[in-house]
């Protein structure tokens, strides 16, 4: 009988520990702002970048979807979190007064979104592939998407999203930077082709 309470009571231990061990959701990584956050309000900031309210034409480029939900760090949605983002256009330039880059703008991208998180945590806009733009001489930041994503008793998050399979991803300091845990983070997932639709989900840790 003493044998089976010290077996019982080591069990319970063992459980307890394995419990208070299980690996915890590690929040979306940070990265940089960047230069080129907009610096004038534009009255079209909705979920469709693809087109500006009052243009005929459409922006140029590859159409994609960006779908995705914002979470907690136990795996809880967060409804009416605001996702702001923004983006290059199809040839790396950004509707931004510092950005010198020689590409052209393009009159028909909007460049920028606000979206709120729904009931379900979820959020998505249209948009176009951006992009790859120049530092430097001799190096080119991958297309990427800036988020900002904020909601009350969290800490605010500012990142950037990826895409799948560029090879400019490896050579990209602000990316390789990170554990692989944490790129996989910041890659999108491509989840649909037709139409083409990557899956990004943003988490947030509590204040």
């Amino acid at each position: 009988m003493p044998n089976r309470r010290r077996f019982m009571k080591f069990a319970s231990l063992g459980s307890l520990l394995a419990f208070s061990t299980k690996a915890q959701q590690i929040p979306t990584p940070k990265q940089i702002e960047g230069p080129f956050y907009p610096s004038y309000e534009i009255k079209d900031k909705d979920f469709d970048l693809t087109k500006i309210k009052g243009n005929k034409d459409k922006a140029s480029g590859e159409l994609i979807e960006i779908h995705g939900r914002v979470f907690d760090l136990d795996g809880k949605i967060i409804e009416d979190a605001t996702v702001d983002l923004w983006q290059a256009n199809a040839v790396g330039r950004y509707r931004h007064p510092h950005d010198d880059n020689k590409a052209p703008l393009d009159p028909n991208f909007q460049g920028w979104a606000i979206v709120p998180s729904g009931k379900d945590g979820g959020f998505k806009f249209k948009t176009i592939m951006p992009g790859a733009y120049p530092i430097g001489k001799k190096r080119l930041r991958p297309p990427h998407i800036h988020f900002k994503v904020s909601k009350k008793d969290y800490h605010e998050l500012t990142t950037q999203m990826y895409f799948p399979g560029n090879e400019l991803n490896k050579k990209d300091n602000l990316l390789q930077k990170l554990t692989k845990e944490e790129q996989a983070l910041l890659i999108a997932k491509k989840v649909n082709s037709s139409p083409t639709i990557y899956e990004f989900n943003i988490y947030l840790k509590k204040v």
